[in-house]
């Protein structure tokens, strides 16, 4: 049996069923994309592949224990749990978070992919992206949660609003002020940089 054709759902239930091998291919479907949503949280490398691995562990744990009830809803779930370890960390430490790496790597606006471009373009490429980068810190922490949902781990707004324990015309609405609050820093950037 070729894993790759399976649905997460057949493997939830080839899992369940004993066959435990099938956990790898779940999680190398779905590492990068969980992985991600999580260290564009945190920031940190070490502490995101923690979360990773507790995330894992709770999805095995619930899996074996026969609590498992999402219906061909796997990566949301999964997403679900690794949001609320974020959020817990959040708390115990006190702290929010924010979205740009330290190193500007591995950020939500870098991970779109580029043509061959010239070096001009490149260099305004970055300036746009760092500028962003910063102007999106300004915003709300919800407006920015959505932001990253949507955009980077690709969720849809159904799945945005099951994470956040929201409706779903409140995570758009967040997201309508995200865009909106964008454009109108974008807007006042051009106004001073024009001036300057």
């Amino acid at each position: 049996m070729r894993l790759q054709q399976v649905s997460d759902q057949d493997l939830v239930k080839l899992y369940i069923g004993g066959d435990e091998y099938v956990i790898e291919e779940l999680l190398r479907r779905h590492k990068s994309k969980i992985f991600t949503s999580i260290y564009l949280l945190v920031k940190d490398q070490y502490l995101a592949e923690d979360i990773f691995q507790d995330a894992f562990i709770k999805v095995i744990n619930t899996l074996r224990s026969g609590r498992y009830n999402e219906e061909g809803k796997f990566l949301p779930w999964v997403m679900r749990i690794a949001h609320n370890l974020v959020i817990d960390y959040f708390r115990k430490e006190k702290r929010t978070p924010t979205i740009t790496s330290t190193d500007g790597t591995a950020d939500v606006l870098n991970l779109i992919q580029i043509h061959e471009e010239s070096a001009e373009e490149r260099m305004l490429r970055e300036q746009t992206h760092s500028d962003l980068r910063k102007m999106i810190q300004y915003l709300p922490d919800e407006q920015k949660e959505v932001l990253i949902m949507r955009h980077y781990a690709d969720l849809s707004f159904k799945e945005i609003a099951d994470l956040t324990d929201v409706s779903i015309n409140t995570a758009l609405g967040r997201m309508r002020y995200a865009l909106s609050n964008l454009l109108k820093m974008m807007n006042v950037k051009e106004v001073s940089v024009s001036r300057g």
